[in-house]
């Protein structure tokens, strides 16, 4: 029973929750068909079904059943977090989603407010391009929801528990645009640059899902009076969701750093940098 008033929250959360990004996906749908009449070679089909899974993975995190279930374990909690982060915000960000939702959306908008468009998008993106932001953003995110106080607070009131999920796919989004290759930052940083700042973000989860995992006691005690899925206690279902944290964040963040790697170290030296015999002679 002590569940009931946080189910029915969610419930009721995930109605209007699902309109947004029903909505979200038709005005990029029309956007992008609209770009696509006009330059067809500019968004290919993959950055549509890109950014459809994104929202579509968005909606199950949030606005599924699955949501529902985050008051009763760590793990599905977890899993929520995770697939927001770490899934639907890289795929949002390969959809390139700003051209298509701002054809999408009505000229006559855009039209009424030119002034204040042009004095706080310079700023903006000034703000929002900078490397340390961007990462400071998802640690900050996963570290500071994290904590019992914040965390279980979450789970107490329906209104924050919203604004944890905004703020994960909000950090989500920052974190990934400057390694997502549709990013315009992701251009102007240097690939080893992309390595370093994904292998850093694997630091602060390694040590919060660690915690997790051996600490040998409830972090949040919320979930001690709970019916666990799975037939796991409440001790081990936190276990599960630190170990599945440790695992996810490795792939996710450490399989791309990998490949970026091997990238730099195959490729070859530019040609202005190399000297042939023939012309080291002529220069003697």
């Amino acid at each position: 029973m002590a569940m009931s008033e946080p189910h029915a929250q969610m419930q009721s959360w995930s109605i209007p929750f699902a309109a947004v990004t029903v909505i979200t996906e038709l005005v990029y749908l029309r956007g992008w068909l609209s770009l696509r009449t006009s330059f067809p070679n500019l968004i290919g089909g993959w950055r549509l079904a890109a950014f459809t899974t994104g929202i579509v993975s968005v909606w199950i995190a949030d606005g599924s059943p699955l949501a529902t279930l985050d008051h009763r374990s760590l793990t599905i909690h977890m899993i929520k977090h995770l697939l927001v982060m770490t899934v639907a915000a890289p795929l949002i960000l390969a959809g390139e989603p700003t051209f298509p939702l701002v054809r999408g959306v009505s000229k006559l908008f855009v039209k009424n407010h030119p002034p204040l468009a042009n004095l706080l998008a310079p700023w903006l993106e000034r703000c929002l391009r900078h490397p340390l932001l961007c990462w400071l953003a998802g640690t900050a995110a996963v570290i500071g929801w994290h904590l019992p106080v914040a965390f279980q607070s979450a789970l107490r009131f329906d209104w924050l528990h919203n604004l944890e999920d905004v703020c994960f796919l909000l950090a989500g989004l920052l974190f990934w645009w400057p390694i997502v290759p549709s990013s315009p930052i992701a251009t102007e940083s240097p690939r080893w640059f992309m390595a370093l700042y994904l292998f850093l973000a694997t630091l602060p989860c390694d040590i919060l899902s660690a915690f997790l995992v051996f600490c040998g006691r409830l972090v949040y005690p919320c979930y001690a009076p709970q019916t666990q899925l799975f037939s796991l206690s409440p001790l081990q279902d936190q276990e599960c969701a630190g170990a599945l944290m440790w695992v996810w964040v490795t792939f996710a963040y450490l399989v791309p750093a990998v490949v970026i790697t091997v990238q730099i170290l195959s490729c070859p030296s530019p040609p202005q940098l190399r000297t042939s015999p023939t012309s080291s002679r002529a220069l003697a």
